[in-house]
């Protein structure tokens, strides 16, 4: 039997919503042992968020998933009393309360550490634990739009929207279960075995992928702007309507890539045109090559476009819906569309990310009832 990576790993969630219930389920998805913490009656505020079914979001089944629930209230005296009782046997915490909350409540990193020097503790909150913003609310769209993310979202002619996920909130999940097994390696690597805090902003993760804007700034004063579908500064590389009214993304910006797209369409003349031989040529005639590219995609249906482009070797993508990512064979055959028995039947979910050879991942379970842990740890702990 295959061994889990995180075996043997114990965490404490203390966070709600998504940025750090996200990071959890990582940890959770690879073995590791995830006690999720929740308020008294409602629980975590997730489980009624967005399309519900018998009184639970289905969107709780997901990201609770492997995960063991306890109701505490961390504002009371038995509540802390339980924490410090339970983190003598804790690797991880993580927590996305304002910065600031914990310590009110008796149960910061400090007052845990005192406890048990080997605590790790993941803090994710909006602007981080210190610096003049750091006590202000932060959720993931606030760090989305100061991170620079929503600037550059959109239309040049219309305002910054959004994409349409958490992205933010996953983002600075994902940098918490980097951060934590970064620590837990340190720890262990190390004589004297101690823990340590990880401290992830909303914001920071956002600004951390906005690839080449700062240095273009600081040495060019470039801003750049809304794009739209395209990549600026990489051509051709966009969004193209087919016969059938479907999108196809084709990024044919490397210079071979690109003489073999025009080739196949029958622009032999551009394709041996040295005007459009580098992308740094190419990226001045961006909107005329566009509207040659769009032309032969509005001729045929997508699915015809697509097979061509793909034999041909240039980089294309159909622009799915959640109905199209369920019914492709290729997100089946790799096992990212799961069948998880709940409490409301067999319910699809995604797969596991990533795939690991030796000791992959699992779903050993749904989404948990709230408490539904109660009698092995509250027993456990005295409380």
């Amino acid at each position: 039997m295959q061994k889990s990576a995180l075996e043997g790993l114990r965490v404490l969630e203390l966070g709600s919503l998504i940025a750090g219930p996200f990071a959890g389920r990582i940890f959770a998805d690879f073995g590791a042992e995830v006690i999720k913490v929740e308020n008294e009656k409602d629980g975590d505020p997730l489980r009624v968020w967005r399309e519900v079914e018998d009184g639970t979001s289905l969107w709780w089944y997901v990201q609770s998933r492997n995960k063991k629930s306890v109701e505490i209230n961390l504002k009371s005296e038995q509540g802390q009393r339980f924490i410090k009782e339970i983190v003598k046997d804790i690797d991880i915490i993580i927590e996305n309360f304002r910065p600031g909350k914990l310590e009110e409540w008796g149960i910061g990193y400090e007052d845990l550490k005192k406890i048990n020097p080997k605590l790790i503790m993941v803090r994710i909150s909006g602007f981080g634990q210190d610096g003049p913003k750091s006590k202000y609310p932060g959720f993931g769209s606030i760090g989305e739009a100061m991170g620079g993310l929503r600037y550059l979202t959109g239309y040049p002619d219309r305002p910054p929207t959004r994409v349409g996920l958490s992205i933010g909130d996953s983002i600075a999940g994902l940098y918490g279960v980097i951060g934590a097994l970064m620590a837990v390696y340190y720890r262990d690597n190390n004589s004297d075995f101690e823990g340590q805090c990880v401290d992830v902003s909303l914001y920071e993760s956002i600004f951390s992928l906005t690839e080449s804007l700062v240095p273009e700034y600081d040495r060019k004063k470039v801003i750049r702007e809304r794009s739209g579908s395209t990549l600026p500064g990489i051509t051709p590389s966009n969004t193209y309507e087919c016969k059938d009214n479907q999108y196809v993304v084709i990024g044919a910006n490397g210079d071979s890539i690109f003489k073999r797209l025009m080739l196949l369409i029958g622009k032999e003349e551009i394709a041996n045109d040295e005007r459009f031989s580098t992308n740094a040529l190419r990226n001045s005639h961006a909107e005329y090559l566009d509207g040659v590219i769009a032309e032969w995609t509005e001729s045929k249906e997508i699915d015809a476009v697509l097979d061509l482009l793909n034999e041909n070797g240039i980089p294309a993508g159909k622009i799915y819906s959640v109905k199209d990512i369920i019914e492709d064979p290729h997100y089946n055959e790799r096992e990212m569309i799961l069948d998880v028995e709940t409490p409301i039947g067999p319910l699809k979910m995604p797969g596991i990310v990533p795939k690991l050879s030796n000791s992959p991942g699992k779903v050993k379970w749904a989404g948990p009832e709230l408490g539904a842990n109660n009698t092995e740890f509250l027993k456990l702990n005295k409380v």
